[in-house]
């Protein structure tokens, strides 16, 4: 390995652990860790995933791993990428390449043991460093840690070319920005709104991915408004859309620990199942992020949720994680005061929500016959109970 040492930092905890000592010490000067755990461990963020690059071509990491008893599963061997499971642990392991061609959405790659040309392939050059057990840090472009320092998000090279290799680094660019970086860099902007429309040509499956991301971050608002304004997904700016009200909400979420994705996406699209609609063209929901947001439709058309009764009546309705959500919806719309939320809140975490105490065979027992009438008079003891607290009269 020709790289040179760009810095030294003491490792952390999690470069410390055996499974991890054992994978370097497979291949003593043929890997090292890569990416976002090296990006976050130098910018004092948490690292949730450990990736690994190595010179060595993927059959002959798989051999090396077996060798020693490591299970290895083929990841994505086209790619050179392979996954190391250890202890539960999983450690991705892809080894270097360049692209031979692509096409916005795929490449073809071919294999190299040249640490330099593997980086010149990568997205923004703060992911471009590598690092290894011991703390060395290398900057092959010499330029990652300039900008990891300084808070810049850069493509690497030209950003037209990075982009035309893979749209999604349109979106890449948008999230990584908010996340780690203190402005927009011009350059990537631009370029980002040339190609704007080549979004679509990606699968669903990787749009939703990203922008779900992007949904998550802590200030999804900032980014969105900045994407719209450089026709990035513009199609999801939708007339009802109210960046503010999107903002307080998300900002209610957060001082009351009650983060949702689900919920967070129904505010975006201003609580209206057209606009999801519009969005199922981009995105692909999980069914239960769909029916969540219906139980918050339906929790919201309750009376609102400014005393316990009300609560209640939500919570034996929907349950505990959609009645917390519509609480939230309220409070931004003042239909709830910042007051009584604490107490709201306390009775959705500790109520014992009671079951219904009549059943269609009580009513049988007294003589209604199946059918809709004993639907009928069924909802109507139900609602009488809820109406009267909960107790049966």
């Amino acid at each position: 390995m020709s790289l040179k040492i760009a810095r030294q930092i003491t490792p952390a905890s999690w470069m410390k652990t055996p499974d991890l000592q054992r994978l370097f010490d497979v291949f003593p000067d043929e890997i090292l860790l890569v990416g976002g755990c090296v990006r976050n461990v130098l910018m004092g963020k948490e690292v949730e995933d450990v990736d690994l690059a190595t010179s060595l071509k993927p059959e002959a990491v798989m051999s090396k791993l077996e060798d020693i008893g490591v299970r290895v599963i083929p990841t994505g061997l086209q790619h050179g990428t392979v996954t190391a499971v250890m202890n539960g642990a999983h450690y991705e392991i892809t080894t270097l390449r360049h692209d031979v061609t692509t096409d916005g959405r795929h490449a073809e790659v071919a294999f190299t043991d040249d640490w330099v040309e593997d980086a010149k392939r990568r997205d923004f050059t703060m992911n471009t460093l590598l690092m290894d057990l011991m703390g060395n840090v290398y900057d092959p472009l010499g330029l990652g840690l300039e900008d990891l320092d300084k808070c810049r998000v850069v493509f690497v090279g030209e950003p037209e070319q990075r982009i035309t290799e893979d749209y999604l680094r349109i979106l890449r660019f948008f999230r990584f920005s908010a996340i780690y970086g203190n402005k927009y860099d011009e350059d990537g902007l631009k370029s980002c709104k040339k190609y704007a429309k080549s979004i679509k040509k990606l699968s669903k499956e990787r749009i939703t991915q990203e922008f779900f991301k992007i949904s998550s971050s802590d200030v999804p608002y900032g980014v969105l408004n900045v994407m719209f304004s450089h026709d990035v997904l513009k199609e999801l700016m939708f007339s009802d859309y109210d960046s503010s009200f999107f903002e307080h909400f998300c900002t209610f979420q957060s001082r009351y620990s009650l983060n949702a994705l689900s919920s967070r996406l129904f505010v975006f699209a201003a609580m209206n199942f057209e606009n999801i609609k519009k969005m199922e063209e981009f995105i692909l929901f999980p069914k239960v992020f769909l029916k969540d947001m219906k139980a918050i439709h339906g929790a919201l058309h309750l009376p609102d949720l400014s005393c316990d009764h009300a609560v209640k009546t939500s919570l034996y309705r929907f349950g505990r994680a959609i009645t917390a959500q519509a609480l939230v919806i309220e409070l931004v719309q003042d239909r709830v005061m910042n007051g009584y939320a604490p107490k709201a809140l306390d009775v959705i975490q500790n109520w014992d929500i009671p079951d219904f105490p009549v059943s269609g065979d009580d009513l049988i027992k007294e003589g209604i016959q199946k059918g809709p009438e004993l639907g009928a008079e069924l909802r109507r003891r139900e609602q009488a109970w809820i109406d009267g607290g909960f107790k049966v009269k």
